[in-house]
């Protein structure tokens, strides 16, 4: 069960990293902007900084967003797989996931050409497609005597 959940902790680790990295970044180039969170207009988020910081600063904030997004259908099937009886197929395709979803963020939050951004995205999503075919087949075709 842990080395299916090994990989869901691994990219919430790296999801805190991409956090770090953003504040890092962002919070000084919105000091020298001018602003900084002391002149931040009530109710304002961040995506209101677009253009007003460099684009490559924002890159960070970009990538941590996508971070909050698919990534929550792998933590589910990652629950699902672990309690359900990992394979070393699906626990290959988590690793799988989650390092393209790290190399994507290097990627997005350094280089950032969407050609290859866009590859590692489809593929990741490959890996994940896998899982939850691998979590929809172990649920829906669950013999219900194995858990009476």
């Amino acid at each position: 069960m842990a080395q299916m959940l090994a990989p869901a902790a691994v990219l919430i680790a790296w999801s805190l990293v991409m956090l770090v990295w953003m504040a890092a970044t962002r919070l000084p180039a919105m000091k020298r902007a001018g602003g900084g969170l002391g002149k931040a207009k009530p109710g304002g988020r961040g995506q209101d900084l677009e253009g007003v910081l460099d684009d490559r600063i924002n890159w960070k904030a970009h990538n941590y967003a996508h971070l909050m997004e698919q990534p929550t259908l792998f933590y589910a099937v990652s629950v699902i797989l672990a309690l359900l009886g990992p394979t070393a197929g699906t626990i290959a395709a988590a690793w799988i996931y989650v390092g393209l979803r790290i190399v994507h963020s290097i990627w997005q939050a350094t280089v950032n050409l969407v050609p290859v951004r866009f590859l590692l995205f489809l593929l990741s999503t490959a890996a994940l497609v896998y899982l939850a075919v691998r979590a929809l087949a172990l649920t829906l075709f669950a013999d219900p005597g194995v858990y009476a």
